[in-house]
């Protein structure tokens, strides 16, 4: 049986706030830390006025003063609570601007992680927890990465009133003090475990929470929207919500009966508490060894005392609660990097001259998987190299292609460049070398000529006009009002605009073009593209990627005869290599799918044509079946 994954945090509770400070140290935050210390200070001072306020008064009319001393003590002390006062104000008020900077520099370092991570990384169970525990202790003023600041505040003002107070309670009788810790300890602890039990259910909270959101995300995509409609889906997700919450909510109940006797022993300890310490007292005081005002201050004492041991005991519980959060953003960030980045060895290549990749007895398992998906692959792309892969759905086509990228890193054999595994170099600038156009489309909210430079800052508008001509968007962009500086994404934009699937593919070719890599990967760019405008744009692609290497993946095969090389992937292998003409020769497994692919699209031609000779004109030729037929040629192979 596989061991459970240990509930205790890597990170103690110490070591999570002495992390903290240094974050804000190093963000040039230090206002943080002394404000956070003023705050206390002050808080210590305000508490101080007014417990000797009430007596400081009643001794001045117990020794009859005169009016004249009695305003002067009134004022003092109401002076000095004015000057307290509004000195805390000002330092709340200054303190929380200093703590959003801090919480946002804590979330940027989050997506900075996300964002840079080793890829094989995105695939693991764990990080993608981490990644979200980390993201919901950023998400508020009430996460802990803000909230801990006012904690160890409140902490450090209850410290300094416990030492103020006990220095002042000494005199008494010591059963008094014994009491008062002893029941505040008892508190601690409950509350403690209280706070253990939470923790240790928390993913079990998380994945219900994120459930729910999940269906709240989807209820309202516009990319769905038609398929909600059409397929009467919304009493199915309504459905399905409503379970998550329901589930949510019996998990929260199950949480808050836990906390809820915590809560009824908590106040029966204090209830004994404060009951022993009035008892005390106002035995004193009978027995005419305490003055009123004596007893007054000695009453306000007891009580805050116990408010300070139970303050600290209570800040201590938050401030553990806060840190196994803490501890989970500060896991996040430091999750190990199974690449070198920085560490690794400085790589640049020239774009222009010519540079060999190879797959030196390459395989590759999944994690978790049982058979490699690709197994001992043997690969040379020559400098200036046109290479198309071709095979049916799961052959590894698109793991390939991220082999040779360096997304992953081979379970067997090495991924040379120029005769040097890849393993040794800066992995980003290894990934700087190549422009890909993979299935999945990275548009991002921002103008046109943002999505094709990847930046806001230095765009070439020539070259940018220049990619995008060849790419073939050049029509559409002109009839935009705003033309490049047009914005994407009508959910960040209320003016945006959305792209077909067919101008996004171009949009992407378009920055693949403006990258000006060493290498190009194109994994299926052209897939909303019918086969005449697909072989068209795989032509003009053939001429703007002249001397540098180039691997493409196409489901249609015609789109790829250009090719120097064509490889078939079947059974984890390449089964097939050569040139188009020389696989049609070999008469296997590429002949066969070309032949049918070939009478698919015959067959569909003479179709339309019959409809034009009936009269069915403006009938658009139906390609969208190649795919299915496609891999019904691949089931039946």
């Amino acid at each position: 049986m596989k061991k459970k994954e240990s509930e205790k945090p890597r990170y103690s509770m110490w070591q999570c706030c002495a992390w903290m400070a240094g974050f804000a140290w190093s963000r040039k935050e230090k206002k943080v830390l002394v404000l956070c210390l003023l705050q206390a200070v002050l808080a210590v001072f305000s508490n101080l006025v007014n417990l000797y306020l009430a007596p400081a008064i009643l001794s001045a009319v117990e020794r009859r003063a005169s009016f004249g001393e009695l305003l002067t003590v009134i004022f003092g002390f109401v002076g000095a609570l004015m000057i307290c006062s509004a000195a805390s104000a000002y330092v709340n008020a200054n303190a929380l601007y200093g703590r959003v900077t801090v919480r946002t520099a804590i979330l940027g370092e989050i997506n900075r992680k996300c964002c840079t991570t080793s890829y094989p990384n995105l695939m693991e169970d764990r990080f993608s927890k981490l990644k979200s525990r980390a993201r919901s202790c950023t998400q508020n003023n009430r996460e802990p990465t803000e909230a801990v600041w006012n904690t160890l505040s409140k902490l450090l003002q209850n410290v300094a009133g416990f030492v103020i107070y006990m220095c002042l309670l000494a005199t008494l009788d010591g059963r008094l003090m014994a009491a008062i810790l002893v029941t505040a300890l008892l508190g601690y602890f409950v509350n403690k475990r209280l706070a253990v039990y939470e923790y240790r259910n928390r993913e079990e909270g998380g994945k219900l929470n994120g459930k729910i959101w999940y269906q709240l995300d989807m209820g309202g995509r516009q990319d769905i929207a038609k398929d909600i409609r059409i397929f009467g889906m919304k009493p199915w997700i309504d459905e399905i919500t409503q379970k998550a919450i329901t589930a949510y909510r019996a998990f929260r109940r199950r949480i808050n009966n836990v906390q809820i006797w915590g809560g009824i022993l908590d106040l029966v300890l204090t209830f004994l508490r404060n009951g022993l310490a009035y008892l005390i007292l106002i035995r004193l005081v009978l027995a005419e060894s305490m003055s009123v005002s004596a007893f007054l201050l000695y009453f306000s004492a007891v009580g805050g005392f116990s408010a300070r041991v139970n303050g600290i005991l209570e800040k201590m519980t938050t401030l553990y609660r806060q840190c196994l959060d803490l501890s989970s953003v500060m896991e996040f960030l430091e999750y190990p990097e199974p690449f070198r980045f920085e560490e690794g060895e400085h790589l640049e290549l020239s774009p222009d001259q010519g540079h060999e990749l190879k797959l030196d007895h390459v395989s590759y398992r999944y994690p978790g998987a049982k058979e490699d998906t690709l197994t001992d692959i043997c690969l040379t792309i020559r400098p200036g190299e046109k290479i198309a892969v071709v095979g049916k759905n799961g052959a590894g086509k698109t793991t390939l292609v991220k082999l040779i990228c360096g997304l992953f890193d081979p379970t067997k054999g090495r991924v040379l460049l120029d005769g040097r595994d890849i393993r040794v170099y800066n992995r980003r600038e290894y990934y700087a070398q190549f422009a890909a156009v993979f299935q999945e489309f990275s548009l991002l909210a921002g103008t046109i000529a943002a999505n094709v430079t990847q930046t806001e800052e230095g765009q070439d508008m020539s070259r940018i006009e220049e990619c995008v001509k060849k790419a073939g968007l050049e029509e559409k962009i002109s009839s935009l009002k705003d033309g490049y500086e047009t914005y994407l994404n009508r959910r960040v934009y209320e003016d945006g605009t959305e792209l077909s699937g067919g101008e996004t593919q171009k949009l992407m070719l378009a920055r693949a073009l403006y990258k000006n890599a060493a290498f190009f990967i194109l994994d299926e760019p052209t897939a909303a593209l019918d086969p005449i405008a697909e072989a068209d744009m795989y032509g003009k692609y053939d001429q703007m990627t002249k001397g540098r290497s180039a691997v493409y993946i196409s489901h249609r095969l015609a789109s790829t005869r250009f090719c120097d090389r064509i490889l078939l992937l079947d059974g984890h292998r390449i089964s097939e290599e050569g040139s188009h003409e020389e696989l049609l020769e070999l008469g296997g497994m590429y002949a066969g799918l070309f032949a049918l692919q070939s009478r698919y699209y015959q067959e569909k031609s003479d179709e339309w044509h019959s409809g034009n000779e009936a009269g069915c004109y403006g009938t658009d030729l139906d390609v969208s079946g190649a795919h299915g037929q496609e891999g019904g040629a691949h089931e039946h192979r």
